[in-house]
């Protein structure tokens, strides 16, 4: 199931991803349906599904029973969960408070900036042992992306398998965090999951390091 959003400036990334998605699944052998709102989401819904793909979604504003399914599936491991961009999107916005379990799912983790005009930058395996990175290389360049920062590096909740080099950023940036994961997993609870925070454009479903990571992710935290 893919929670995807349906309009905003992440638009033209969810409908690049969908003709992949479709590919992807022809290829690996999985069908996805797509909702672009919270209501429908249920302990019975989830429990049709494999793998919750947050496709650019953000993690405020759900409706009580879907964020307590959602936390259910999480907790209990009933499914895998790979979340992109979006979904670190932790505060106080549109008129509504920050999810508490969320952010310390994410590695206990609050939005504080981004890149508003862009830069490239070369990202840096850092867990080439995990089944997410299988293929993918040592290093390689993301052209376009934002880049958010949190309040904190979630190093030290989560497992990180990926790390931005914020000296590469072009143009240089002082919009910077340090210590920078940008594809992590928490293995603190039951379900298989991964954060890939690369996610704005369409342009990254051109790139081959991203659309690997991005495959093997869905087809690790399903369990295929």
């Amino acid at each position: 199931m893919a929670l995807a959003e349906s309009g905003g400036h992440h638009i033209a990334f969810t409908e690049a991803a969908r003709p992949w998605l479709k590919k992807c699944g022809e290829e690996e052998g999985f069908d996805v349906d797509y909702i672009n709102n919270t209501a429908p989401v249920t302990e019975a819904l989830l429990a049709r599904y494999q793998l919750v793909l947050q496709l650019d979604f953000v993690p405020y504003g759900w409706k009580p029973e879907a964020m307590a399914a959602f936390k259910s599936y999480i907790e209990q491991g009933k499914g895998g969960w790979v979340g992109l961009h979006h979904a670190t999107l932790l505060g106080e916005f549109d008129g509504y408070p920050m999810w508490p379990w969320f952010s310390d799912f994410m590695g206990k983790i609050r939005y504080k900036n981004y890149i508003p005009k862009f830069a490239s930058a070369t990202v840096h395996v850092e867990d080439k042992s995990h089944p997410c990175m299988k293929d993918v290389p040592e290093s390689f360049v993301i052209s376009k992306e934002e880049w958010y920062t949190w309040d904190r590096s979630p190093r030290q909740n989560v497992r990180v398998l990926a790390s931005v080099d914020e000296a590469s950023y072009s143009p240089a940036s002082d919009v910077k965090m340090g210590d920078h994961p940008v594809i992590w997993t928490n293995e603190r609870v039951a379900a298989r999951n991964v954060y890939i925070f690369m996610g704005h454009g369409p342009d990254l479903l051109e790139n081959k390091a991203f659309t690997t990571i991005l495959r093997n992710a869905i087809l690790w935290a399903a369990g295929k």
